[in-house]
């Protein structure tokens, strides 16, 4: 397992272009795509967009396309449907593919998800990173909470919703968790009041998201099981997380790296989930690129 400390120099963000590709039931995929040279996706994570990783694809950008697909159900691509779930994810991702020529995926959280399925499923696909999938091992990560949750978004309770499916995922500071769960809410209403004030007209609030949390719950709970299944993935595989991370993350990437059969490991030191976004969203890109580069063959 490698430690990275010290970041490089930050580069010059790159002018986004985007486009769309239909899935193979039909549903439309946008992306947008950042720099040029062999085409790279990335696959962002829960309460995410595309716009989610535009800070790490302009660090990886001088000598790639890096290409930002919305998921289904997110940004500009078309609705989700209750039932999808991991099958129609790759199917989404095996578009994008086909579309840019990409042959490595960048998953973050459930992309990372989906990444892995994707090089189990898609033989074109060599080289994949996989940031801190929440992968559940016979069970291991409860999936329950997705009855709450979407009789909350039923209800409206958009707020209630999202303190379910935080607690599910164990995100937020330590302190925080232990609140009681109406403060929880109080705290997220205000939270999603001011939200809605900054995000710009072009941007995608995530009082709009929370119903997302549906889709990455059915595609947790589809990819539960056995490991031995990917023990036949052929691309390589970087393994990657933060130090400061849930430990139920850090014990997925513990059981997947001797399962795969050409796969490394990076911790980032101090660094947690949130890592991979934005700087504005406690991202740390420059950090995450650092790490990737060598892999990626970008350096």
């Amino acid at each position: 397992m490698t430690a990275l400390l010290t970041p490089p120099a930050p580069t010059a963000p790159t002018a986004p272009s985007s486009g769309t590709v239909a899935s193979r039931d039909g549903t439309r995929i946008a992306f947008r795509s950042v720099g040029d040279g062999p085409a790279i996706v990335v696959l962002h994570g829960a309460m995410e967009t595309a716009q989610s990783h535009l800070d790490l694809a302009a660090e990886l950008a001088a000598r790639a396309r890096i290409v930002l697909p919305d998921r289904r159900g997110r940004g500009g691509s078309g609705p989700a449907r209750s039932d999808d779930g991991i099958a129609r994810q790759v199917e989404d991702l095996e578009a994008v593919i086909a579309a840019t020529g990409a042959r490595a995926i960048i998953g973050v959280s459930a992309g990372a998800l989906v990444a892995l399925e994707a090089a189990r499923m898609l033989p074109d696909v060599d080289r994949v990173v996989l940031f801190e999938p929440p992968l559940s091992i016979d069970g291991s990560i409860p999936t329950e909470w997705l009855d709450r949750f979407d009789a909350e978004i039923a209800g409206g309770r958009t707020a209630a919703a999202l303190v379910t499916g935080m607690l599910a995922a164990e995100m937020g500071p330590p302190w925080m968790l232990k609140l009681p769960r109406p403060v929880l809410e109080l705290m997220t209403s205000a939270m999603l009041r001011a939200e809605d004030r900054r995000t710009p007209a072009n941007g995608v609030a995530w009082r709009t998201l929370a119903p997302t949390l549906h889709t990455d719950g059915r595609i947790l709970a589809d990819m539960d099981g056995p490991l031995d299944r990917f023990a036949d993935i052929r691309a390589d595989v970087l393994l990657i997380g933060g130090s400061a991370s849930p430990a139920y993350l850090q014990r997925a990437l513990d059981a997947l790296e001797p399962v795969l059969p050409h796969a490394r490991r990076v911790e980032l030191a101090g660094l947690d989930h949130s890592a991979a976004g934005n700087r504005d969203q406690r991202g740390h890109p420059e950090i995450v690129a650092a790490a990737l580069r060598p892999f990626l063959e970008l350096d």
